[in-house]
């Protein structure tokens, strides 16, 4: 069989992907894993009965709002990632904009506080099960981001796998804030960025395994 009628017989019946259908998946993705990461935490940990007045502190919704504003990159580095040849180094600084953030701001705290209570900010109460908590709540979305990459053509793919591991530590955290007990924001600025990291890790050493053509 010649070339030209071996690509004609593999080209017949394909059909342009639809418009957007990567995007699309993505925010299924995102769904279906925030509401595995919330009904895992129900079931795991269940609400605090003092959540309410949790939420009447500002740094309640400042450990959302630091979840939040790394899943929006996170997720927008994962798109390009997902596609063959598409530039996604220049997000990065949108990555590593609300950490340094999160840094600085903890740092200045911890400044202003006496030297005695300088710990208690950053180890709190939960500091030794806080990562772990989150790294297992980013599971359903790193299980959903897989599957996403899985249908898409990735070829940086230990970064893609990164990206997916990092949207889904945002992902865990975001849902754990709602938990944690802790307000320090030294705190936040270690162990949340830890507990982040473990699913990023592991999806930059599985990528190139699971993601490979």
């Amino acid at each position: 069989m010649k070339t030209d009628d071996w690509i004609a017989m593999l080209a017949t019946g394909a059909q342009p992907v639809p418009a957007h259908a990567l995007e699309r998946r993505l925010f299924a993705a995102l769904v279906a894993g925030g509401a595995g990461a919330a009904t895992l935490m129900l079931l795991v940990f269940g609400l605090r009965p003092e959540l309410a007045q949790m939420a009447a502190l500002p740094m309640f919704w400042g450990k959302l709002g630091f979840a939040a504003a790394l899943a929006l990159p996170a997720g927008w580095a994962l798109l390009r990632l997902a596609r063959p040849g598409a530039d996604w180094r220049r997000v990065l600084r949108w990555v590593a904009l609300p950490v340094a953030l999160v840094w600085a701001l903890a740092g200045w705290a911890l400044l202003q506080s006496p030297e005695a209570d300088r710990w208690g900010q950053v180890l709190g109460s939960t500091w030794r099960s806080c990562p772990f908590n989150i790294a297992l709540l980013s599971v359903p979305m790193w299980i959903a981001c897989f599957w996403v990459l899985r249908r898409a053509a990735p070829t940086r793919l230990a970064w893609a796998g990164a990206g997916a591991g990092l949207l889904s530590g945002a992902v865990g955290a975001l849902v754990y804030a709602v938990h944690c007990p802790e307000m320090a924001l030294p705190f936040v600025a270690v162990w949340y960025v830890a507990g982040m990291m473990i699913p990023t890790l592991l999806g930059a050493l599985l990528g190139p395994r699971l993601l490979r053509w």
